[in-house]
This record gives C-alpha cells, structure tokens and sequence, in this order.
C-alpha cells in the first residue's frame, strides 16, 4: 500500500506521460543511431527497427540505472522538498508533461530535438516554479572549491559545445584514415579488407568500455588495473573472430566476386579460402554489392542533366552537342531509386470482415510504422532540406566494393550506438518517474542514492521501442540523406565518432544529447569532402534551431504549470 494513496491520481498522470515522454525518446532520437545505416542502404529500414528495437531495450534494461540517478538530483536541489515531498512529486508530473508535450510537437513537424535536454528544461521549469531561482543548482561546485561540469545547468550549455565537437573532431579523424587510407588508395577494396577486423576490435572494445565504466545491475570485479587488459582484450577476442570468419568470405564476395556464396557461408571461415575458381557469373545476376550511390548523381552528372532540360526548353541544338559531349550518352538519367516494395499491400476490395481484409488490416497496424521508403523521402525537396541533389553532388562517389565493406561495421558501429543511446537516455523518461513512484510509495524523498527498480528501466525500454516502431520514420527522413551525402564508409565514421563521445560523456555523467553527438559527427564527415558546400547548413540550422529553443521552451511549459497549480487560489 502507497504511503500517498491520496495521491494516486498524481502517480497514475505521471506514469501516462512518462510513457509519452518515452514513446517520443523513441520517435525522435533513435533515428540517430541508426539514420546512416538506412540512408547509405547498407541495411533496410525494417532490418534497422528489429536491430534498434533489441539493442535500445537491452541498453535501457540492462545498463541505464545510473544514468537515470543523474537527471533527477543535480540540477534541482531535492533535499529543499524533505518537508513536503509531495511538492516534488507534483514537481516530477510537471516536468514530464511538458517534456512530453514538447517532443510530441517536435516529433510531429520532424525536428529532431535533444530528448535530454527537453526532460532536463522540464525539471529546471518546475524547480523555478515551487523553489524560485535559488532552487536550482546552476553550477555545482565540488567541495574545494572548484567548478564541478557534472553538476548544474552549466552541464547543458557545454553539452552544445563539448558533443558536436568531440564527435566532429572523431569522427573527422576516423573518416579521414579511411579516404586517405583505403578509399582513395590503388586497390582500395583490398585494403580495407586488412582493416576490418582492426575495426571490429575498436569497436567492440568500446562497447567494453561503457559496459565496465558504467556498470548496471551487476558488478564488476575488477581493478583499475585490470580494467584496461580486459577492454583491449575482449575487442581483440571479436576481432580475432571477425578475421577467422568473415574476412574469408568478404574476400571471396568482394574480391573474387564468388556469386554462389550465401550469407550462411560465413560460418566456414577459413575453408572457405580453399574454394576453387569461380564459375562464371549467371546473365540474371545482379550480385550482393550494390550501388550505394543509386539515385545520387555527381556534379557532372547534375549539370549534364540541366543542360539537357536547358536545351530541351530552347531548343538549342549547341545546347544538346555539349551535353552529350559531357556524357556521352544520349539520355541523362533522372535521380532515380529503387523501387519501394510494401509489406503491407495495396487494400484489398470486398466487405471489411472477410479474411483478405483482416489479414490486411493486422499488417497495417503492426508494420504501418516500418513500411516506409526512407532513402527516396530523403531526396525530396522541402523548406527544410532544400536542394539535397546540389548538395549530393558535391560529394564524392568511392568505390562500390570497398564501401560494401563497411557495411557490416555500419550496422554494428549502428547497434553499438542504439545500446548506448538505451542506457544513456532511458533516463529521460524513467529518471523524474522514478522519483514519481519512490515518493508515492515511501511518502519521502530518497535523495540521491535511491535505486531505479528494474521494472521502471523496463517501462521506459518498451516506450522507446514503441515509439521508434510506430513514428521513428518521421525524424529518420530528416537526417541522413538530407543533411549529407551518406555512404556505408562515412556512416560508419559517423556513428563510431558519435560512440566514442557518447561512451565518454557516460564515463563524466554528463547528460549530452545523441542528436548533438550525430549532428556534430555528421557535419565533421561532411566537410572531409573537401567542400563546404557539401552539407546542407539550412538542415544543420534547423536542428541547432531546435536545441537552443528545447530547455527554455520545455522550462517555461513546466513551471508555468508547477507554479499555478501550487500557487492557485483554493478553499
């Protein structure tokens, strides 16, 4: 029995909207991880849904306990509501309605916003509300004295500046020893073989790293000593594996173009090496490397084409000669991409209770949200995005075979990313609504040292993947594609860059915001093309947009509520 049972109806909205609250962490932020991999093709966007789906619950569940401490206590000052700790409670149901609220607005007109700023806007609007200005911890100060970053609103205003620039400047670096490294080398398909497995060691012992840094519902028994062996070891165990196992078929695949061979033929490994030649190529078959760069035209391609309108219009024959001059061929084609095949269907005619009908109707309610054509939305035109073709075009194109090689390091760069983004930022919705429930139950406040149940990292797990499920399409069009050229090498630079400065902001307890990690990874890649003018600056504006407006907007919402339902007239 609940100490507050008279205040069941508090517990009961607040448990609504940090579901809400949740289910937009998911709509909007999970497109992070995963935007590149969609955009560059080297997974689909259902392949990518199942692997966020499995990857944002099991970070969430597994590791996002101490995380979720964090946004609760260092930016109000909790022990102010020890006499009155209903006052919090009511403080916690503020912040959470208006972070939901403002997610919603955001995620419906596509912006994507920082769900953790947005929670933490909403905690510092209802701390100004009940406690006035000197509730708040603006900058917390260590016991000597000193400036402590992980603690006060301080820690918002440098997660602008530290996240997009840490993972620009990784992912930059990791981008530019791959171009220079292997993408523009002579057989650069070849020698990005030889660093795969290097890679796949990173990467892996990145995911070390957070799991023994950050810790969750285990221990970890290990010195300070120890520690580092163990990260280094356990990547260099999984790329070890990678090399015994798919470096052999990538280098039939890719180098020997061995078209009989299945994806389950990576369990051979090594055998597969003792292979002998390859028959030759059926007439029909199109290969397992496809052409990342399909719909995305180059910057002669894209002035061939507008001198071919531009003579069409005319009627300038001189206008025709120098297009097919550039060319060479008698036709330009359009910016056109594959074909987007439904899983759902058209609807079926005849009555709504027969079979065909139901059956339809079952598919349209489960995969409504995954049945999306992400790469093709991404190549429209829109106040927003602009003209992403001049933008495209501006990039360079790199060699199909090699790129395909970094398929598989995008997706588990991508998965890795997804698991941090779980652990890191369930706290968003489950932080304030673990407060929520603890003082409902207790009927005082816990302080900081109070522990998240198990169930409620469950509860806000599951709104992430619901939210991601049903409406993550409607941010994913408006990252990837739209902001630069992607492809599996500079996605996967990207999101490694973005790993490494999320892994490293859990390691400081410091809340930053995946879409500032991404954003800023994003912008780094792009400007390795060479060209500025290869990223598209109105789409980066738009979200800086969004992240200067999210802690006020979220603030004001919060504690305009906090402060007249506490301070309203009553008998």
């Amino acid at each position: 029995m609940a100490v507050f049972a008279q205040y069941d109806y508090l517990f009961a909205v607040g448990t609504i909207f940090a579901f809400l609250d949740a289910w937009n962490i998911g709509a909007n932020d999970v497109a992070n991880s995963w935007a590149s991999s969609v955009s560059s093709r080297s997974i689909s966007y259902f392949q990518a849904m199942i692997g966020a789906s499995l990857m944002e619950f099991s970070g969430a569940l597994g590791v996002g306990g101490r995380v979720a401490d964090t946004i609760r206590t260092k930016v109000v000052d909790v022990d102010a509501f020890n006499e009155k700790p209903e006052l919090l409670m009511l403080g916690m149901v503020c912040a959470v309605i208006a972070s939901s609220c403002y997610l919603t607005f955001a995620t419906r007109f596509g912006f994507p916003v920082s769900t953790t700023h947005s929670i933490l806007g909403g905690v510092l609007g209802m701390g100004v509300g009940a406690l006035g200005g000197g509730g708040i911890t603006w900058i917390g100060y260590k016991e000597d004295g000193s400036v402590d970053i992980q603690q006060g609103v301080v820690q918002v205003f440098l997660a602008w500046i530290i996240a997009p620039m840490l993972s620009g400047i990784f992912g930059a670096l990791i981008f530019l020893f791959t171009k220079y490294g292997v993408l523009l080398r002579k057989n650069p398909a070849m020698k990005g073989l030889i660093l795969v497995p290097i890679y796949f060691w990173v990467t892996a012992s990145l995911i070390v790293m957070l799991l023994i840094w950050k810790g969750g519902s285990y221990e970890v028994n290990l010195t300070e000593a120890q520690i580092p062996g163990v990260i280094v070891a356990a990547g260099a165990g999984w790329g070890l594996l990678m090399a015994i196992f798919l470096v052999p078929w990538l280098y039939r695949v890719v180098i020997k173009e061995d078209w009989q061979l299945k994806s389950y033929h990576i369990f051979q490994g090594p055998f597969l090496l003792r292979r002998g030649p390859v028959p030759p190529t059926p007439a029909n078959f199109q290969g397992i490397v496809r052409n990342f760069y399909e719909g995305h035209l180059t910057r002669e391609e894209l002035n061939a084409r507008e001198a071919q309108r531009a003579a069409a219009v005319t009627g300038d024959i001189e206008g025709r000669h120098e297009k097919n001059a550039i060319d060479n061929t008698s036709e330009v084609p359009e910016n056109a991409t594959p074909e987007h095949k439904s899983m759902i269907g058209p609807r079926p005619e005849g009555p709504w209770y027969t079979k065909k009908f139901l059956w339809w109707g079952i598919k349209l309610v489960i995969l409504h949200g995954v049945d999306k054509d992400i790469v093709s939305s991404q190549s429209e035109k829109s106040v927003v995005a602009g003209d992403v073709e001049e933008i495209h075009a501006r990039a360079e194109h790199f060699d199909n075979r090699t790129e395909f090689l970094y398929t598989f390091l995008q997706v588990m760069t991508a998965a890795s990313a997804s698991f941090v983004h779980g652990a890191n930022d369930v706290a968003n919705a489950v932080g304030p609504y673990a407060s929520i429930y603890q003082i409902w139950q207790t009927g005082e406040v816990t302080g900081t040292k109070a522990e998240v149940p198990i169930w409620i990292l469950a509860f806000g797990g599951a709104g992430i993947v619901i939210g991601l499920w049903t409406y993550g399409y409607n941010i994913m069009a408006n990252l990837g594609n739209r902001v630069t050229l992607m492809s599996p090498a500079r996605g996967f630079s990207m999101e490694l860059g973005s790993v490494i400065t999320i892994i490293l902001a859990t390691r400081l307890k410091l809340p930053v915001s995946t879409t500032q990690c991404i954003t800023g990874a994003i912008v780094g890649v792009g400007l390795c093309n060479g060209d500025w003018r290869s990223i598209n600056w109105r789409m980066v504006g738009w979200i800086y947009m969004g992240w200067f407006i999210t802690v006020p907007t979220a603030g004001l919402i919060s504690g305009c509520l906090m402060g007249f339902i506490t301070f309203a007239p009553h008998w």
